[in-house]
């Protein structure tokens, strides 16, 4: 109510929890919506932190021509979804894989070796293992098929929602960018009117070269992946 009463005018907000769905809120109000990276409005921070110091840093941060605000989140959230199922999955075959050492029997890496190899050590003719752990490594192997089973569910989401976007779609006219990586990099930059040039979007994903520069020369080294689009992309279910 407050903000559809409000005259049209830039709202800037920190980029946090929640700050998505007001910004698509607030938008849909008439407003331009600028998100701030947290980083970039702490260093016009002044004083203790408080909500009104926290909105002045805000408000000057929102005013810096050389600080550009981020993309807004759409609603769609299976990449969230299926990182979390991946982190269950690692942590479940670390897990696996640790209590099977305690036999001396070491699993390589790889979730795909954890797969192999499992079925191998619960069969009946296996000696090497305790009756009452292929139990206990029975269930756990459970576990492990029914969070691949989620992780291939997402997947196909994210195949079937990046079809009804074209964005995406012409993303993925790209070569090496599939339905995966479009679809993160959609919902990491949006349609890229935040951003002024290329440049800028590499620079919000974090792929920028270092720098060794002194005396008024510039020297640019190799990209450093300070903040990767893969994490959301990386670890994809085996067959």
């Amino acid at each position: 109510m407050f903000f559809t009463q409000l005259p049209k005018c830039l709202v800037a907000i920190k980029a946090c929890a929640t700050s998505n769905y007001w910004a698509r809120c607030i938008k849909r109000c008439g407003h331009q919506v600028k998100l701030i990276p947290p980083r970039q409005v702490k260093a016009f921070l002044t004083g203790n932190k408080n909500d009104y110091n926290d909105a002045l840093a805000i408000s000057v941060a929102a005013q810096q021509a050389h600080i550009t605000g981020v993309a807004i989140s759409t609603v769609e959230q299976q990449h969230k979804a299926r990182e979390l199922v991946i982190r269950q999955r690692t942590s479940l075959g670390n897990q696996i894989r640790g209590l099977i050492a305690e036999y001396g029997l070491c699993i390589p890496n790889g979730i795909h070796n954890l797969r192999k190899v499992l079925p191998e050590l619960l069969s009946g003719d296996n000696q090497q293992l305790s009756v009452s752990f292929k139990l206990v490594l029975s269930q756990l192997n459970q576990q492990l098929e029914q969070l691949n089973a989620c992780i291939v569910y997402y997947e196909k989401l994210i195949a079937e929602s990046v079809k009804q976007n074209d964005t995406s779609m012409r993303l993925q006219s790209t070569p090496g960018i599939g339905p995966m990586i479009a679809s993160a990099y959609f919902n990491k930059i949006g349609n890229g009117q935040s951003y002024r040039r290329g440049r800028d979007v590499s620079a919000s994903l974090g792929l920028v070269p270092k720098q060794h520069s002194s005396g008024g020369k510039e020297t640019l080294l190799g990209i450093s992946k300070t903040e990767a689009l893969t994490e959301s992309v990386t670890a994809p279910s085996m067959p």
